[in-house]
């Protein structure tokens, strides 16, 4: 067991695991894709989903980091049984935290840079129009796009040169915190608004009538269950790497329930701030990513104060994007320091590479936008991000389920115990104060959540190209059916030696 840095305290690991949770999803897609699909009725079936299916996989990162005191990319080499190939996995991690800072540093540039925006007064007086102008002539200027990001990668691999408990762990700290008040004060300033009261009732009263007017039950459901699976961001081993700074005094199942509240508050509260102002203003609240650069832009110039609540709500923003750049950034240093550099080192080594592998999406919205790789007016920015959230996220997660459960792999109860040392996942998650993972769940976690899993990589694919259900349900199907029937040859392999 090597020796590894440690959290100076508990707080410390919640906040950091949170701020990496806790990004663009939470506090951009979350308040418009509840207002698409009718308020108070998703977010009950988002909060669902989040449960039985988010936080059993997060249980997962968590004990893989914790009981092999490694990155997700060595991880699983301490952790597989002897001969087996399970530490092929680690390249979805490695590819998937690089690819991930590749588009989010660009956007979480926009966020500080829209902060000063607002608060230098610069689209202070715009109508909708003028301020749709003013962003996209923000994303057609290279020299700025470039500029916001490398504010973003030096300011995050900063952090993380000063070390876990003096870098990571302290700013995180601080800027967790902050972002919690400035919360509180949009909050409590939307809450003042003439369309308060009817922007909080379509928020908070659960009304599946309204919800089915325009879309279908399963529509809906399949939103939540999307929405619950990416805004944890769970699958390229982002959090792994925390639970291998950790000790074993509290169970892994406290530890992300708790993990699983903070983002949830997080999003729930970017809801109370922007329906008020939806519905004061008559904004459609299902507008899409355009509700934060353009349509909450117009809205704040229309409000007494409007320049200080915008840059607020684009600081808000701006630390919601940091935490995670920086726990990426933390992890993807730990990937180098892992393989025998010092962290002094791996933070050189990995700007250099964050900074060329950005390039790409800063250009894409300019001087690259004739480059548009999944149909007409699409960027570089949503190649990447579709190969991420679409691709790596599902397929990581549903290869942490395997290897967690499956007793080839380390094992619900240890698999090839014999041939391993340490504990299995359900020890593992199991170990020190606090709430348990039930016995009763290892069905549903073994053979219905990986399934559920696969089906949001092949709806994935669905919506991106808009394939059939009548195709996608049998692919799902025939793969699950196939690792049925590999398991069952597997059992019958031992058993026979």
């Amino acid at each position: 067991m090597n020796s590894r840095e440690k959290f100076s305290s508990r707080l410390g690991f919640l906040l950091i695991s949170a701020g990496c949770a806790v990004g663009l999803g939470n506090v951009w897609r979350f308040p418009y894709i509840t207002g698409q699909y009718g308020g108070a009725a998703f977010v009950i079936i988002y909060l669902i989903f989040l449960v039985i299916m988010g936080l059993p996989i997060m249980t997962m990162e968590f004990s893989v980091g914790r009981a092999s005191q490694r990155s997700a990319v060595k991880s699983f080499e301490v952790l597989e049984p002897k001969g087996t190939k399970w530490h092929f996995i680690k390249f979805i991690p490695l590819i998937g935290n690089y690819m991930l800072m590749m588009f989010y540093t660009t956007v979480g540039g926009w966020m500080i840079a829209y902060f000063f925006k607002m608060g230098k007064g610069e689209l202070a007086g715009l109508d909708a129009e003028g301020v749709s102008n003013a962003f996209n002539a923000f994303l057609a200027d290279p020299l700025q796009q470039i500029l916001w990001m490398l504010i973003v990668t030096l300011l995050g691999f900063f952090i993380c040169s000063r070390g876990l408990k003096n870098g990571v762990e302290k700013v995180s700290k601080y800027m967790m915190g902050a972002l919690f008040l400035i919360m509180l004060v949009l909050v409590v300033h939307s809450f003042f608004l003439s369309g308060a009261k009817e922007g909080l009732s379509f928020y908070l009263i659960p009304d599946f009538e309204r919800a089915l007017e325009n879309y279908s039950l399963g529509t809906i459901i399949f939103e939540a269950l999307g929405q619950a699976f990416f805004t944890l961001s769970l699958g390229i081993g982002a959090l792994a790497i925390f639970g291998s700074y950790i000790d074993k005094d509290h169970s892994l199942v406290s530890e992300s329930l708790n993990v699983v509240i903070l983002d949830t508050i997080v999003a729930f509260v970017s809801g109370l701030i922007i329906f008020p102002a939806c519905f004061t203003y008559h904004i459609d609240a299902g507008s899409g990513p355009g509700l934060i650069f353009v349509t909450l832009p117009t809205t704040f110039n229309a409000m007494a104060g409007g320049q200080i609540w915008g840059a607020l709500f684009f600081m808000f923003l701006a630390f919601a994007a940091l935490t995670t750049v920086i726990a990426v950034f933390e992890n993807i240093v730990a990937f180098a320091m892992d393989s025998g550099g010092s962290r002094r080192k791996s933070v050189i080594v990995n700007i250099i590479a964050v900074i060329v592998l950005s390039l790409p999406c800063a250009l894409g919205f300019n001087l690259l936008s004739d480059i548009q790789p999944l149909g007409i007016g699409t960027t570089i920015q949503d190649l990447e991000d579709f190969i991420v959230s679409n691709n790596l996220l599902p397929m990581g997660s549903l290869m942490y389920l395997l290897f967690c459960t499956n007793r080839y792999g380390w094992g619900w109860r240890g698999g090839f115990q014999e041939e391993k040392q340490g504990l299995s996942y359900y020890q593992e998650v199991n170990s020190g104060k606090g709430l348990k993972l039930p016995s009763i769940t290892r069905f549903y976690i073994s053979y219905i959540l990986p399934l559920i899993v696969l089906v949001i990589l092949f709806e994935g694919y669905m919506a991106k190209f808009d394939l059939p259900w009548s195709l996608v349900v049998p692919c799902c199907f025939l793969i699950y059916a196939l690792y049925i029937l590999l398991q069952a040859y597997l059992t019958k392999r031992k058993a026979k030696a």
